[in-house]
């Protein structure tokens, strides 16, 4: 039989798991307490289970986990970790302290493959995806950092680091189910973001499925020329099908969409340009989060100058929408998307 990773398993496929090895089904409660409240990631560290079951368990199942390679803390209070996987690849996790919540950002992809021209990671390509252990992991490590750093732990989870989250929609999917188990970790599913470029088809998706947590587009240029100059990906998925998808979620769901919309000097801050994403989101609720660029060595885009960022923001605020404003943070350790895995996995 070939070995599973125990932490991709729902509660009840453990328990049906654990019927056929001839248990009780109060066992499953046991073994996924140890899991996901626990977090424990070796089966002899399940004191409460017998020495047969977990060797039984040791037989069928892997723990598929991520390891700290790398961690780096910025002077903002932020902080950034490299992690490294079971085949060497290496991927990234933020943490982002604010004043009522900290919030981490993981991966779900080793690189990437939708080769936006202002992002670190879309230089690396799309390697691989990464298991909903793997995914999940990287909370569990950052939350630990956070608590250990005199914080309250993480409050919220957004799907924003290497990868987009919708090319791996399983695991995806996987990973917040365990995350929002109330017999596991019970976080709230309106604290999870899932950030994605835009794939039509699996926004589309997401609404069928009744997802539950919070979605927000990176659309970064409301024009279709301008865009697909600047995000390959809407050359399949273009503006007036994304559109359509973003209704149709809304309609599904009856979620507020954010639109993360990030300002590059010269390129997409102007005020047009300011009204034509206004246009973009009349046909559904949304908030705009408009971004700081973080400059690195693998883009030549520069960030807008503080005057045009605040003219973009008060044009759009004038129009009634709910406008924020996310500064970098992490300038002085590599934050930009992808550029600490980048300089791990070379070795610097």
């Amino acid at each position: 039989m070939q070995k599973q990773d125990i932490l991709s398993l729902s509660f009840d496929e453990l328990c049906d798991s654990l019927v056929e090895l001839g248990e009780k089904k109060f066992r499953a409660s046991q073994v996924y307490q140890w899991l996901w409240q626990k977090r424990v990631r070796s089966f002899d560290e399940m004191s409460n289970v017998s020495q047969q079951l977990r060797d039984q368990l040791a037989e069928r199942f892997f723990f598929q986990t991520v390891k700290v390679a790398k961690p780096q803390k910025s002077a903002d209070g932020s902080c950034k970790v490299a992690f490294s996987l079971h085949d060497g690849a290496v991927v990234e996790g933020v943490l982002i302290p604010a004043k009522d919540r900290m919030t981490a950002c993981i991966s779900t992809q080793v690189g990437c493959g939708m080769h936006c021209t202002f992002c670190a990671t879309a230089t690396m390509g799309f390697i691989r995806n990464l298991s909903c252990g793997e995914i999940t992991d990287q909370f569990f490590i950052l939350d630990k950092f956070a608590r250990e750093n005199g914080g309250n732990g993480i409050s919220n989870i957004v799907y924003m680091g290497m990868g987009e989250p919708l090319m791996n929609y399983s695991a995806v999917m996987e990973s917040i189910a365990r995350l929002t188990d109330t017999k596991g970790v019970g976080l709230a599913p309106s604290r999870i973001t899932l950030s994605t470029s835009g794939i039509v088809s699996q926004i589309k998706k997401l609404a069928d499925d009744g997802f539950p947590c919070n979605l927000a587009v990176s659309l970064h240029a409301p024009k279709d020329m301008l865009r697909s100059q600047i995000m390959p990906v809407n050359k399949t998925n273009p503006l007036a099908k994304l559109s359509d998808a973003l209704a149709y979620f809304h309609e599904k769901t009856g979620s507020r969409i954010t639109i993360e919309y990030m300002l590059l000097n010269g390129v997409n801050d102007s005020i047009q340009h300011a009204r034509d994403l206004a246009e973009f989101t009349k046909r559904f609720p949304v908030k705009i989060n408009v971004i700081e660029f973080n400059p690195h060595p693998k883009a030549s885009y520069k960030k807008s100058d503080k005057q045009t960022l605040d003219a973009f923001v008060n044009f759009l605020k004038g129009l009634n929408l709910v406008v924020n404003v996310r500064y970098s943070k992490g300038r002085d350790i590599a934050a930009a998307c992808g550029q600490l895995a980048s300089k791990v996995s070379k070795g610097k």
